[in-house]
């Protein structure tokens, strides 16, 4: 409450009387106008000062304050201080222009600054991850204007799989083993450790499985989101070897409030084809030094029906514990940590000889930041981390007949180490300089018994893993140099991959005497974008990227692993891979649409791919035979990826998306496998009742996949089409209710990366037509 005091000296009319002149009376007047004027004016004041706001401007990623930024709001004007506040009066229908050297020029609507005064903050990416080739993957908020980004509903954060939400983006498919878990993501056909996933920027986890029933998407828990970065090509080098690309999962931003909160969200939903339950949620505690979140999903299905009425085995039960404590240490200083507990239970896997029986993974991580308000050094981020995946799988649930043997492989692997980065910006540039140190090892044992035949009541035990161990030590730097219209970007890493294993097998040492190796990786890019008027951006990327060889690809010891039935024999004598890349991008955006074209070509040399041996002896007798992984001279890969967004008429907005990849051995003139066909999708959405009504429709069609690999068996896969529909419903702030169908006409259909199910030809054919209900309440 503000209170004005104010006095103002009167005239009686007696006095007035008894000195009455024109002059006097004129004077008299004056002296009450003085008086209007001086009330009118700190009244004005007043009425200001209660419309004043106080904003801050936080990083998206580091969530420190932005310092140095400028703003230009109607005739105001102003400067972001060390604690990035910004202070102005609120003027209904006036745009904000903001500006900063690392964060850009953007601006906001009446509407945006009215969301960024009630929320008290406002988070900005830095440009370094605009300027990449990149994707981002982010969950919805509310309507939103055109943009090459795709926008997520609530219903993603229900995903049990972190490479199910991938999915969205036609540059992506999943090499899918079992009916609706464990999916593998592949990105332009580079898979596996081709692809560098982290989570913020430094932590991952280790497949314990052989067959990757656990790939380290799937334990990137969704509600603990808040959106994917996906960094295309070998130029971004700042979170490790990004070889084919960079897969980063933003955790949810901290909250801090001027006075103690309570905040939080519950979901669920029900997916009748599988009978899938699915429920997420989320409890808060906040304040001005601290924010507690601790997350909560849980997911379960049975096997669902394909377009053509067939079950697909697809049982599987799947729970993620979480939770995010951020600390405000000092006015430039916190820290965060988080902790979370994956829990997997009797997954069907009808493509591979056991299925999922436990799978039980902790992941740690601890992030410090500190800012500078003075000086280049801007901030500095250290984050230690660690994870342990425990995975056990048997074929006792396999429907076998006859039943010759029991099997099961029990596997444990670890992944731990930190990662530490400063920030340096000057006029005109931005360097971002540190070390990062990461180790992974993996062991496991299988055991036979056998139930029939000569060998029947004897139990053998296979080494899997042979307790190997690999250390990757980098250093890493990247320049950003602002010129004009042109921006600059440079790159280089360098690596030193260290990998041997503690217990070898004396069929494995038989081939390779020496496991032990030691290899150093160099990596580069340049990148330069130019804007042009009419919101044009063109951009050109050169990068080369250098990879070791994996644990699997380096140590797995007779275990059918890869695409065909075929035992999987590792090679610690590899050659690095590697990939030289450019990549042509072109943007244009305006207030109506927002077009993006990524076009690639790769080069690849020493390409880590396998090769049948007619000289080795499987373990299995019923095996085909031995493959061993080896190196391919040269290899090659092209195509494009294309999203347009366009703002129609009576409240409707349309999305296209369209990737494309070809890829060639050269080396044997023959189609690199596991390519996935052309995928084009159309989105046309309605925001109707003051954005309350929300009708989506989806179609979706993939080409024949013709370019195959007789070598590893595959065979053409058919085009297909599909169509979703979807109606969404905000019945208040809180709450949102949606329904709908996927595969609306049932079609019965498979994907090119979908595996064959064991001991038949037959694809995993995806689901039929499956309607879906779910809900969502914040508080």
């Amino acid at each position: 409450m503000h209170k004005i005091y104010f006095l103002c000296r009167f005239n009686t009319i007696d006095s007035v009387n008894k000195q009455i002149t024109t002059m006097t009376l004129n004077k008299l007047s004056i002296h009450w106008v003085v008086c209007i004027v001086i009330f009118f004016n700190l009244y004005t004041s007043v009425a200001l000062a209660q419309n004043m706001a106080l904003v801050r401007l936080l990083d998206q990623t580091t969530f420190l304050p932005i310092a140095g930024a400028t703003f230009q709001y109607g005739e105001a004007s102003g400067v972001s201080n060390e604690e990035g506040a910004i202070e102005f009066a609120y003027r209904a229908g006036t745009p904000m222009k903001l500006s900063h050297v690392s964060y850009g020029e953007w601006q906001l609507d009446d509407a945006g600054v009215k969301e960024m005064i009630r929320a008290g903050t406002y988070y900005r990416e830095s440009v370094t991850i605009n300027l990449y080739p990149v994707t981002i993957i982010a969950i919805r908020q509310g309507s939103q204007p055109p943009s090459d980004k795709l926008r997520l509903e609530y219903q993603d954060r229900m995903a049990h799989d972190g490479a199910s939400v991938l999915n969205q983006s036609p540059a992506f498919n999943s090499i899918r083993k079992g009916g609706n878990y464990g999916f593998d993501p592949v990105f332009r056909g580079f898979k596996y450790d081709q692809l560098n996933i982290v989570l913020n920027g430094a932590q991952s986890a280790t497949a314990a499985c052989p067959n990757r029933m656990d790939p380290p998407t799937s334990q990137m828990a969704p509600n603990m989101m808040e959106r994917i970065e996906v960094l295309k090509g070998p130029h971004a080098l700042r979170y490790g070897t990004g070889f084919g690309a960079t897969i980063n999962y933003i955790p949810s931003k901290l909250r801090f409030t001027d006075q103690p909160d309570t905040y939080g969200r519950l979901s669920g939903g029900y997916e009748d084809n599988g009978d899938i339950l699915r429920s997420e949620g989320l409890v808060g505690f906040s304040g001005e030094k601290y924010d507690l979140g601790i997350f909560g999903s849980w997911s379960q299905g049975n096997d669902y029906r394909a377009g053509n009425g067939e079950r697909v085995q697809a049982d599987f039960l799947r729970v993620s514990i979480g939770t995010n404590l951020g600390l405000k240490l000092t006015g430039n200083q916190q820290l965060r940590v988080s902790a979370l507990y994956n829990l997997a239970r009797d997954a069907d896997f009808p493509a591979l000889p056991m299925d999922l029986r436990e799978d039980d993974t902790w992941m740690f991580n601890a992030r410090h930041d500190i800012s500078f308000g003075s000086g280049p050094l801007k901030s500095w981020n250290t984050t230690v981390f660690g994870s342990i995946v425990d995975h056990l799988m048997d074929n006792l649930l396999k429907p076998l007949d006859p039943r010759m043997l029991d099997a099961a492989t029990s596997a444990d692997t670890y992944n731990y180490g930190g990662r530490t980065e400063g920030v340096w910006s000057f006029s005109r540039s931005t360097l971002y300089a540190g070390a990062d140190l990461r180790v992974e090892g993996a062991e496991g044992i299988r055991t036979r018994e056998f139930l029939t035949g000569s060998n029947a009541g004897n139990t053998v035990q296979d080494n899997a893993w042979q307790n190997g161990r690999i250390s990757k030590t980098g250093v890493f730097a990247e320049y950003h140099l602002d010129r004009e219209n042109y921006q600059f970007v440079f790159s280089a890493r360098t690596e030193l991959n260290h990998a041997d294993i503690e217990e070898p097998s004396q069929e494995f040492t038989r081939i390779y005497p020496e496991t032990a190796e030691t290899q150093v990786n160099p990596s580069l890019s340049l990148g330069v974008s130019r804007r042009l008027p009419q919101g044009i951006k063109l951009g050109l990327w050169l990068g080369r990227a250098q990879r070791s060889g994996s644990l699997t690809e380096r140590f797995i010891n007779y275990f059918p692993v890869g695409q065909d039935p075929f035992e999987m024999l590792g090679n610690p004598q590899l050659d690095p891979e590697v990939n030289q890349q450019l990549d042509l991008t072109f943007e244009w955006q305006t207030n109506e649409t927002a077009l993006n074209i990524d076009i690639f070509a790769s080069y690849l040399q020493d390409f880590i791919s396998s090769l049948i041996d007619t000289t080795l002896t499987p373990r299995i007798p019923t095996s085909p035979g031995v493959r061993q992984f080896i190196n391919i001279d040269d290899a090659f890969k092209t195509g494009f990826e294309l999203n347009w967004t366009q703002v129609l008429f009576a409240g409707l907005q349309h999305q296209v998306n369209v990737a494309y990849t070809y890829a060639r051995d050269l080396e044997r003139d023959d189609p690199l496998p596991e390519i996935a066909p052309l995928d084009f999708r159309y989105a046309l959405s309605g925001s109707y009742l003051k954005d309350k009504l929300h009708p989506e429709v989806v179609f979706r069609h993939v080409m024949e996949q013709s370019q195959i690999s007789t070598e590893f068996g595959e065979t053409v896969t058919p085009s297909f089409s599909l169509l979703d529909v979807k109606l969404s419903y905000r019945l208040s702030d809180a709450i949102r209710l949606s329904a709908g169908v996927n595969n609306l006409f049932d079609e019965n259909y498979y994907e090119h990366l979908n595996r064959s199910v064991r001991g038949t030809n037959d694809p995993i054919f995806a689901p039929g037509r499956n309607v879906f209900t779910s809900f969502n309440l914040n508080f």
